[in-house]
């Protein structure tokens, strides 16, 4: 009997032990699932802000790389086209692997509306923007790009895009915000002050270079023409979000967008260019260099970045990171290119900064 009574405990012991066991995995499996549901969950998101830190990186790459062969007198117009063509060939192949069976009908709406985006973004603001690039510095081109937020919050309220009650406090936000970010620009542009003397400038000034780069410099009309180019990238971002929203082939937007603005990239530039064939020569060179970084980097994969971000968080939250690429610009240009930094620029700078977050803030109290 107390043989039997002591199996029976030792089968209900281990019947116990084993229900707590695997009791135990289970426990340990559901925190595990938890656990990766919350890093995936926390990638998710992180990941728009780092596809907008790595879009700030590649613009500002661009812009000293445009700087140096614009410098060396290569047109913009020409540079344009050359970057549109390469970034339709590289997204072209994607577009075809990912979207085959997914993508929408073009209709007539659609492609007057991708028409109307390859006017806005691969002509009218690339042109404007290298054009303005030539006659200012690749560090006040960058600065004066900050304008953009306020540029787009105007014109979605214009547009009733964007709803405004000027009795709130981040509406009241977002319209002092833009004033105070348009009177940066001005001080940016018309206010010089002294230099500030950097030390690597001294060891690393290319005579040559700063030379040919100060040939061009005309800082009124430069500004005035980057100025252009944010009104009609603000425009773009504006349009390219409400298309996004019928036509959800992204690699297929941008393609057509790139191609059909190279196409017209290039009647605009046999218009201006008329009997100079020499804008078209290209060799294995920078300016190869930077026409395919500028198409692969920016032109494509960037802007179907910039797409994927408008879709998940909104133009302002992807025009917010555009102080990053100010000062990534500024640190490789004095580098690079010698660029010197005076009071003004750096003034203008903060004023810009402060009412691009201005902007920012009252869009976040909404």
């Amino acid at each position: 009997m107390h043989v039997y009574r002591n199996s029976i405990y030792t089968h209900y012991t281990k019947t116990y032990i084993n229900k707590q066991y695997w009791k135990g995995r289970e426990n340990l499996s559901k925190k595990k699932k938890i656990g990766r549901a919350e890093r995936e969950m926390g990638i998710k998101k992180i990941f728009p802000y780092l596809c907008a830190i790595i879009v700030q990186i590649g613009f500002a790459g661009l812009g000293i790389i445009a700087k140096l062969v614009l410098n060396a007198g290569m047109s913009h117009y020409t540079f344009s086209v050359y970057i549109n063509f390469i970034a339709a060939i590289v997204v072209a192949p994607f577009a075809f692997a990912f979207e085959k069976n997914t993508r929408p009908q073009i209709t007539l709406s659609i492609f007057f509306k991708i028409f109307i985006l390859a006017l806005l973004q691969p002509v009218i603001d690339q042109n404007l923007y290298y054009g303005g690039l030539k006659y200012t510095s690749a560090t006040v081109t960058a600065a004066l790009c900050n304008v953009i937020p306020a540029m787009t919050f105007l014109l979605s309220w214009a547009l009733r895009v964007e709803r405004v009650n000027v009795k709130r406090l981040g509406s009241q936000a977002k319209i002092v915000g833009t004033i105070v970010t348009m009177s940066g620009a001005m001080i940016m542009t018309v206010v010089k002050g002294s230099v500030i003397a950097l030390p690597w400038i001294k060891n690393k000034c290319n005579p040559e270079l700063v030379d040919v780069g100060n040939l061009h410099q005309n800082p009124i009309k430069g500004a005035l023409m980057i100025a252009a180019a944010c009104f009609s990238w603000s425009i773009f971002y504006i349009l390219q979000a409400h298309t996004l929203k019928s036509y959800l082939a992204g690699f297929t937007l941008t393609s057509l967008i790139c191609m059909i603005g190279a196409i017209q990239g290039v009647v605009l530039t046999l218009a201006v260019e008329r009997g100079k064939n020499l804008v078209w020569s290209i060799g294995w060179n920078v300016k190869l260099f930077a026409a395919a970084y500028g198409g692969v980097i920016c032109s494509g994969i960037g802007c179907y970045v910039e797409g994927w971000i408008m879709k998940k968080k909104g133009p302002v939250f992807l025009t917010s990171f555009n102080p990053l690429g100010m000062i990534i610009v500024a640190v490789l240009s004095s580098f690079f290119l010698a660029e010197q930094l005076n009071v003004g620029k750096v003034a203008g700078s903060l004023v810009i900064v402060f009412g691009l977050y201005l902007v920012l803030w009252g869009k976040s109290r909404e």
